[in-house]
């Protein structure tokens, strides 16, 4: 039986709050083992369970779940591949699907890592959660502010129980920007007047229709561009600059924002319904703003930064560099962005931000410690859905108003021959939103 995301939350609030204090322990039957799931089989989720193994060597893979078994069963010889003696998945434990999730957390895992596409974060998250389960999720945690309302639920749940969540906000784990940041925070460029973010890149992948999929399925595997089920590239991208700068902002949220955003080249109906190019202006209770650029267009001038201005200096986040009153440098640069066509700068001897993630995770499982990322990975989505939304409405959204949404981009029904949902408008339904027309919901 199919059940839709509305049903799934209702159910949830109903039972989730008698379910606090259970007594578990850090690892499976008082082993040294800990058995992980990994459910969302793509490159992320693969890199994720890499690391999560590289992160302990009592961490067994011994589970996989994914809407599709190629997808599975591709990730599950990658992992075998690459941990022959830290995979130990059977036949039994794969589980393809969209209920593949509840039958990966029924199967006696410890450790859930969430890597499916962004709208089925809220569902995944508060399964796991509710069945005592410490989570690794990926960002962003929601593609509307109903599903961001729900993992805040989830989170403080998870707190009332001691289990962990870590996020894959993955640059509040770099050495580089966590010494930057550091810094700003102790006074080096003074206060912070402007922020930028800027994410312009070229295009990404695309997995051409095939004659036997559904409308579902071809979305399904082209998630990254359908907003129900990426959020748009301002919300599945663009958060990790919009969460790197809310950082330095020390995690306030904005009092409203407007935008110029809109979709110009890619406009074939294989790239779905996102913008192409997002430009947002982001404004805060003491005058600062935040100016956050993202742009998907070929042969175009590409940068991927933020900068931070202040009263007393400034602060390239990226490089670790800050001048003015106070010149210093970290001596490299934050991350690996090779992949994104900028020159590899880090050093061996730093660990790679997301391995240090899947480290913490563990080391704080092991120690009986609780991780919770809850509320900056709560805050930080939100901050972006607010975005895509002035650009998608063409209207000024204030923050209350936004924390509020009532829009849920969640379908009828979980189902491949089930009709996917679309963005709102003044009739019920517009294919691509159109600024000045669709509607704030």
């Amino acid at each position: 039986m199919s059940i839709s995301r509305r049903q799934f939350l209702r159910t949830s609030a109903a039972v989730g709050g008698s379910v606090l204090a259970v007594h578990r322990g850090v690892h499976a039957a008082g082993s040294d083992i800990l058995r992980v799931g990994l459910v969302g089989c793509g490159s992320r989720g693969a890199g994720a369970a890499s690391n999560a193994i590289n992160a302990d060597p009592g961490v067994r893979v011994v589970a996989l779940a994914d809407a599709f078994a190629d997808r599975m069963n591709g990730t599950l010889k990658v992992l075998k591949d690459r941990h022959p003696n830290q995979v130990d998945v059977d036949p039994s434990r794969c589980f393809a699907g969209f209920d593949s999730y509840k039958e990966l957390i029924a199967c006696g895992v410890d450790v859930v890592l969430l890597a499916a596409p962004p709208h089925f974060r809220p569902l995944h998250l508060a399964a796991a959660i509710e069945a005592d389960k410490h989570v690794f999720a990926e960002k962003p945690v929601g593609v509307d502010a109903t599903g961001v309302r729900s993992v805040m639920a989830t989170c403080e749940l998870a707190r009332k129980k001691k289990l962990c969540i870590v996020s894959g906000l993955c640059w509040r784990y770099d050495t580089v920007i966590r010494e930057t940041i550091q810094r700003v925070h102790d006074g080096a460029i003074g206060d912070i007047v402007a922020v930028q973010s800027t994410r312009n890149l070229g295009y990404l992948w695309e997995r051409p229709r095939q004659p036997e999929w559904t409308e579902m399925e071809f979305q399904m595997r082209n998630w990254y561009y359908f907003t129900w089920l990426s959020g748009d590239h301002n919300v599945e991208q663009q958060i990790h600059g919009l969460d790197k700068c809310t950082w330095a902002l020390r995690d306030r949220a904005p009092v409203k924002v407007w935008a110029a955003s809109g979709r110009q080249v890619r406009v074939e109906p294989k790239y779905g319904d996102i913008y192409d190019h997002h430009a947002v202006v982001y404004e805060y209770d003491d005058g600062a703003r935040m100016y956050a650029i993202a742009r998907q267009q070929p042969n175009c001038y590409n940068d991927y930064s933020e900068m931070l201005m202040g009263t007393k200096g400034r602060c390239d986040l990226q490089k670790g560099r800050i001048e003015g009153e106070t010149n210093w440098e970290y001596g490299q640069q934050a991350g690996d962005l090779s992949g994104f066509g900028v020159k590899k700068a880090r050093k061996d001897a730093l660990r790679p931000m997301h391995q240090v993630e899947q480290d913490e995770l563990f080391a704080a499982i092991r120690a009986g410690k609780v991780i919770n990322n809850g509320e900056y990975m709560c805050l930080s989505t939100l901050v972006a859905i607010m975005g895509r939304t002035a650009g998608y409405t063409g209207q000024l959204i204030e923050w209350e108003q936004m924390k509020n949404s009532k829009l849920d981009l969640s379908p009828q029904r979980y189902a491949f021959d089930a009709a996917p949902p679309t963005l709102p408008g003044p009739d019920g339904k517009y294919p691509v939103a159109m600024p000045g027309v669709t509607k704030f919901v």
